[in-house]
């Protein structure tokens, strides 16, 4: 009996080894949480009544002979007695002994007893990192949290997000002071009293105010005061931004920026560093260096398909006859093309496109509107985000793990937990991202320079697909489908490159949860849309939620305009080894008529046509593997007549693949916005003498 606990110790050790590494480093499946105490317990009590017997006990038998001497009464000889006796002697046969490391890692029984209580250890500590990992989210309440942030940037006013608690206090009203910066010692601007948050504790010490009165592409910078006009300690130096170019300057666009989404703190964990989230502070090596990297890749300039194709290494491009005039051109493109001496644009703002927060993973602490506000402050705390945060605009959409995992909202606001959760998404996210376009909406548009952009709200009106019948399932709900359909109106011919935004991916070859969590379970929905998208050129669908990257191009056959999606995650979380998800195509075919140039035997040559049917969706690149990812987008709209979009995907800090994207000139209408026109240090002295800059746009 003992020595089958003893095996049974340590093939549950083994398992307990496992599951715990599976949950701490590869994914954090919630179930794992009772899984873990339950094999500890089990392993335990197995080990303790299972002592082992380490050596074989054998009975062996023995004569023995006794002799007894004594003299005889009657004659007085010795007499000699002979007595044989048989006993049993237990006897030890010991096993060789297996190693220290052996016993060590698969938990193989050993007589020594510093061993088996090593094994013991390794096992408390394992106990001991899965428990920080689930409850550590519980116990770092954040409340003291202090920090700003920079949001929604237009061309004459941006959004601020001000925490700062008092103690003992109900409220703190704090004034943002705010100046146009030059970057010149001894030649700044002064300092201008802007709003006043009245910071309370019924909203977390949470408020979002807005800074008006600014210059289109204009350089500024921040700091807080008291009513006193005291500065306030935080922040230690002044947080700037640069506030958006008017779009009514058609004079073309360069700039770049971030997108991706998930993410978690301390996730592959590690001991004792429950507020890093890494992937932020790689994204914050990448974005400013400490110093020149001489070997960056180079950037890649590809004129068309054909040239692609004969300068990349690792992809083909698409055939430029595969083109219609009216599509994006996408081609891949090596590290190995001819280098470009222009320098990257600035980085101007990111979008985080869901699951900023994970409610439910590892553990789900309830419908509680602290429990939610707690997750959003530990992010804030984070050390690592704020390397970000303070020196990069971000704007947010949510998802599923800012509500509970999957959640269909069906228009229903009273659905629980939806009104807790989006309590402190709309403190802490939401209120500092664009104006809504409907009062009281998380959906939203904004312009930036040439780019327009739609990101989209795929929780709150989705359907329960699995009731109802599947034709009238939706993902957006009719309000936002209309304010979408009336948006692509309007950006059609008014920007060069449109983006939309969406949490889960567009694409249906995403399999397993993908076809229950993606825009694959409402294809009537999503069919109508991708129509309306093809009627649009330049457009370009950016979507997170699958912890992997894939860029999908939406072939539209001979009518139309090609669409592509950069699906991008997780920006700091889990992806899934070894097991792929993603479908290289799509069963559904659309026609395409090909060209092709005939050589006839008289020497002319005929242009033959001919149609054949290709994916209405097919896989361009295909990334699972990294822990972190994100995409950034260079917008280059400088040649009105060769537009073009180049993507750059960084996985775990190192760039993973390059794309570019060629669009269709789009003939814009020119402004009359002078005020964009003027130098930044003529903007300084029309600030000075009270000209404010809506009079001149």
């Amino acid at each position: 009996m003992a020595a089958t606990l003893a095996i049974a110790s340590s093939a549950i050790s083994t398992l307990y080894r496992i599951v715990v590494y599976l949950f701490l480093e590869v994914a954090p499946i919630s179930h794992a949480k009772y899984a873990i105490p339950a094999l500890y317990l089990a392993y335990v009590i197995a080990s303790h009544y299972g002592t082992p017997a380490f050596s074989e006990i054998i009975a062996v038998k023995e004569e023995v002979v006794t002799i007894e001497q004594e003299k005889s009464e009657s004659n007085g000889e010795v007499v000699t007695d002979v007595a044989v006796s048989e006993t049993t002697t237990v006897v030890p046969v010991i096993d060789p002994p297996t190693s220290a490391l052996s016993t060590i890692i698969f938990s193989v029984p050993s007589p020594v007893r510093a061993l088996r209580r090593a094994n013991l250890a390794i096992n408390t500590l394992l106990l001991l990192a899965a428990t920080e990992f689930v409850f550590f989210p519980y116990f770092d309440s954040a409340t003291d949290v202090v920090y700003t942030r920079v949001g929604a940037l237009y061309p004459d006013s941006a959004k601020v997000v001000v925490r700062y608690p008092a103690a003992n206090a109900t409220e703190n009203l704090v004034r943002i002071a705010w100046r146009q910066a030059n970057g010149k010692a001894g030649s700044e601007s002064p300092w201008r009293e802007g709003p006043i948050a009245n910071l309370t504790s019924e909203r977390d010490w949470v408020q979002t105010v807005t800074l008006q009165g600014l210059w289109p592409n204009t350089q500024y910078e921040y700091r807080f005061e008291d009513v006193n006009n005291t500065v306030l300690p935080y922040p230690a130096t002044p947080i700037r931004f640069h506030t958006a170019p008017d779009p009514r300057l058609h004079s073309g666009s360069h700039f770049r920026f971030i997108a991706s989404s998930c993410m978690t703190p301390n996730f592959p964990y590690l001991p004792l560093q429950g507020r890093r989230i890494k992937g932020f502070d790689l994204l914050a090596e990448y974005l400013w260096p400490a110093q020149l990297d001489s070997t960056a890749p180079p950037a890649v300039v590809v004129q068309n398909a054909t040239e692609a194709s004969n300068t990349s290494t690792q992809e083909s491009a698409i055939p430029a006859n595969n083109t219609s005039p009216g599509n994006i051109t996408v081609a891949a493109s090596n590290l190995t093309a001819s280098v470009v001496a222009e320098p990257l644009p600035p980085t101007e703002f990111m979008i985080f496109m869901g699951d900023f927060i994970y409610a439910d993973v590892p553990a789900y602490f309830g419908d509680d509107k602290e429990a939610y506000q707690r997750l959003y402050r530990r992010n804030y705390n984070s050390p690592s985000f704020r390397k970000v945060y303070e020196r990069l605009p971000i704007i947010h959409t949510y998802d599923d793990h800012e509500i509970i995992n999957n959640y269909a909202g069906q228009g229903n606001t009273s659905l629980p937990p939806f009104q807790n959760a989006t309590n402190a998404f709309e403190l802490y996210n939401a209120e500092a991202n664009y104006d809504p376009i409907d009062e009281g909406q998380y959906y939203y548009d904004f312009r930036y320079g040439d780019a327009a952009f739609f990101v989209m709200d795929t929780r709150k009106y989705r359907s329960d697909i699995f009731s109802d019948d599947p034709s009238t399932h939706t993902m957006l709900g009719d309000k936002q489908l209309t304010a979408l359909y009336n948006w692509l109106g309007k950006v059609n011919n008014t920007a060069v490159f449109k983006f939309v935004v969406s949490s889960v991916p567009f694409t249906a070859l995403w399999t397993y949860e993908g076809v229950i969590d993606t825009w694959a379970a409402f294809p009537s929905e999503k069919s109508a849309l991708l129509s309306a998208f093809q009627s649009v050129p330049n457009l370009i669908v950016l979507s997170g939620d699958r912890h992997e990257f894939a860029a999908i191009e939406f072939e539209s056959g001979d009518a139309g305009h090609n669409v592509l999606e950069i699906s991008t995650s997780p920006m700091s979380m889990f992806y899934v080894p070894f097991i792929r998800t993603l479908k290289p195509r799509s069963e559904e075919v659309v026609n395409k008529t090909r060209e092709e140039v005939v050589v006839l035997e008289d020497g002319t040559q005929e242009v033959v046509k001919y149609v054949e049917e290709v994916p209405r969706e097919k896989v361009i690149r295909y990334i699972a593997e990294g822990n972190y990812k994100w995409a950034t987008l260079e917008v280059d709209t400088r040649d009105y007549n060769h537009p073009v979009v180049r993507v750059e995907i960084m996985i775990d800090g190192k760039p993973a693949y390059h794309l570019e994207v060629l669009g269709k000139p789009v003939k814009l209408q020119s402004t009359t916005a002078l005020g964009s026109l003027m130098p930044q240090s003529f903007k300084g002295v029309l600030d000075r003498i009270g000209l404010k800059p809506n009079k001149w746009f």
